[in-house]
């Protein structure tokens, strides 16, 4: 059992190699405002993207630890490549031996549940980095769901620095967003539904949608989650129960916290405060 676990009720933990999974918060908030919220950004480590299984699955279970011993009970992988890389170990390896009645959850499963109904083609795409691309993670977990649809991917290396560099709305972007919109649709021109498999990405999203075809529905992933999360509560009222209800919104960061303020407003267009931690 990790040390110093507590069964009082606690926020729900988001947890992000770096500022993206702030996208997932907002949706989650935008649906759910009564709880409390602790988000915890690993960006002096970041991105993870290109780190190798074993390092990704490290550092998430350090993150995912301290949230626990901070009194969440129920940790959201707000990350494609945490989800990917380490979601499934911490699930089988490491929740049994921490605490058996916590829980670690992912973004891609609730995406994939929700594609088959939101394709007519059956034919997908998926923008991610390299690592989630890598992973397959999103073919193994719609071929499971919808083993009709065909999923195609496509890494995107420039798109979250892009984001983060606060570089989304520059007329430079536009060659990077159209080449890798144009290497999709070479991919499989009868794609009519694009999933934006990194939550950076949607603040690229006025660019996506200038360079793709008509009639291509793109799929942000934040609405799905906080969806998702809702039913999961529905099915799981004992683990609801543990989650505080305060309305308070906690921030920590193993960067500089002026940095992350600076950057968590491209994503929430709001003043945080941050506090900085130290993993590992």
């Amino acid at each position: 059992m990790v040390h110093g676990l507590q069964s009082l009720p606690g926020p729900i933990g988001v947890f992000d190699s770096g500022y993206g999974g702030l996208t997932i918060l907002h949706g989650i908030r935008q649906l759910m405002p009564q709880y409390d919220y602790l988000y915890l950004g690993d960006n002096a480590r970041a991105p993870y993207g290109p780190r190798s299984f074993d390092v990704v699955y490290e550092f998430t279970r350090q993150a995912v630890q301290r949230l626990f011993e901070m009194g969440c009970h129920l940790v959201i992988l707000g990350c494609n490549t945490a989800s990917a890389k380490a979601l499934r170990t911490i699930q089988q390896h490491d929740l049994p031996q921490w605490d058996p009645e916590r829980r670690v959850l992912g973004i891609i499963r609730p995406t994939a549940e929700i594609i088959g109904q939101l394709t007519a083609s059956r034919h997908v795409g998926v923008l991610a980095t390299e690592g989630t691309i890598k992973s397959e993670s999103y073919n193994l977990e719609i071929q499971k769901l919808w083993p009709d649809i065909t999923v195609s991917g496509v890494a995107c290396p420039f798109w979250v620095p892009l984001v983060e560099y606060n570089e989304a709305d520059s007329p430079g972007a536009d060659y990077f967003v159209k080449k890798r919109i144009d290497q999709i649709m070479h991919l499989d021109p009868q794609i009519d539904a694009l999933i934006l498999g990194c939550t950076h990405y949607p603040l690229l999203m006025p660019k996506i949608l200038k360079y793709l075809p008509a009639g291509v529905r793109v799929i942000p992933q934040g609405e799905y989650v906080a969806d998702s999360l809702q039913c999961y509560f529905e099915k799981h009222p004992a683990i609801e129960q543990k989650c505080s209800r305060g309305h308070s919104v906690r921030y920590l960061t193993t960067e500089n916290p002026e940095k992350f303020k600076e950057s968590a407003q491209i994503f929430l267009h709001e003043p945080v405060e941050v506090e900085n931690i130290v993993l590992g």
